[in-house]
């Protein structure tokens, strides 16, 4: 299936187009979007949401950079339009979907900006494909690595799924919402996305409870998960997800990578503050 539509750019003025494509898997058809004149001589940039979040999560900087880049995004398998889906699938899955998409594109040397989940995919290629991976930028996320997280940690992760699935839903979709983001616009979008869910939380439950699994499952296979190519960290002075703040210090002493403090920002910057997330995506992007 391939169908065009116009995305609405929010405050951002105008519209632009963007083409609505799926990719078949075993476990379900993948629904991405992708800049409507793509030229191959052009950067890609590839934005992977976070867990529970969808393509709608990077709004302001599809808009921003469809003039200037090939843009791609995905509902992450499970996620919004691509549901139905079988949660039978690995963290390396998604690395190995999202390559076999990009192939089809034509698309072979990404810069891939990944929000929270989004950026452990984005390592998990660079893992798998370490010699296609242009640029790695990790907006609020971790390192995969095991040696960044306790056992204590590991073992939560995997047992997440009764945690959303009993907690009240109005209780669950407050937290969701204000504890992610610290902006009006930022609160707004995750609470529009989350009401995806709305009347099924037992899908919520088992789609969070799958991804906090694989990620845990990826972590404890202990691989090296280098990246190999530039790389820049992102992370909300504000961030109250997990231990995001701790981590990206961790990973930036540990690497050197650098990394850059988003002011009253939270889980979600790049929707707190899309202005500075924007420049700091575009001046890496040039300099790669």
């Amino acid at each position: 299936m391939q169908r065009f539509f116009l995305q609405k750019s929010g405050s951002w003025k105008g519209y632009y187009q963007m083409i609505e494509k799926v990719f078949e898997t075993h476990c379900g058809n993948i629904h991405y979007f992708i800049s409507k004149k793509a030229d191959m001589e052009k950067k890609t940039l590839v934005f992977l949401p976070g867990l529970t979040a969808d393509h709608r999560l990077f709004d302001k900087q599809t808009v921003y950079f469809n003039d200037k880049y090939n843009v791609f995004v995905w509902d992450a398998p499970g996620h919004a339009s691509s549901w139905p889906f079988t949660f039978d699938f690995s963290l390396m899955d998604k690395a190995r979907w999202l390559d076999a998409i990009l192939e089809r594109e034509g698309i072979g040397s990404p810069v891939i900006i990944g929000q929270s989940m989004g950026g452990y995919v984005g390592q998990a290629y660079a893992q798998l494909f370490p010699e296609k991976l242009k640029g790695f930028v990790s907006i609020d996320s971790a390192p995969l690595q095991r040696k960044y997280l306790t056992a204590a940690e590991l073992w939560l992760l995997k047992r997440m799924e009764p945690v959303y699935r009993y907690y009240p839903w109005k209780s669950l979709l407050k937290a969701g919402t204000n504890g992610v983001a610290m902006s009006e616009y930022g609160r707004s979008l995750m609470r529009d996305m989350m009401t995806t869910y709305n009347g099924n939380q037992e899908r919520y439950a088992k789609l969070s409870g799958h991804g906090f699994r694989i990620l845990a499952e990826a972590i404890e296979a202990d691989l090296p998960y280098e990246i190999k190519c530039p790389a820049l960290l992102i992370c909300g002075e504000k961030d109250k997800a997990g231990s995001c703040i701790r981590y990206s210090k961790t990973w930036h002493k540990n690497t050197g990578i650098r990394l850059e403090w988003i002011k009253d920002a939270g889980h979600n910057s790049n929707t707190d503050a899309p202005e500075i997330v924007n420049q700091l995506i575009e001046e890496f992007v040039e300099a790669t």
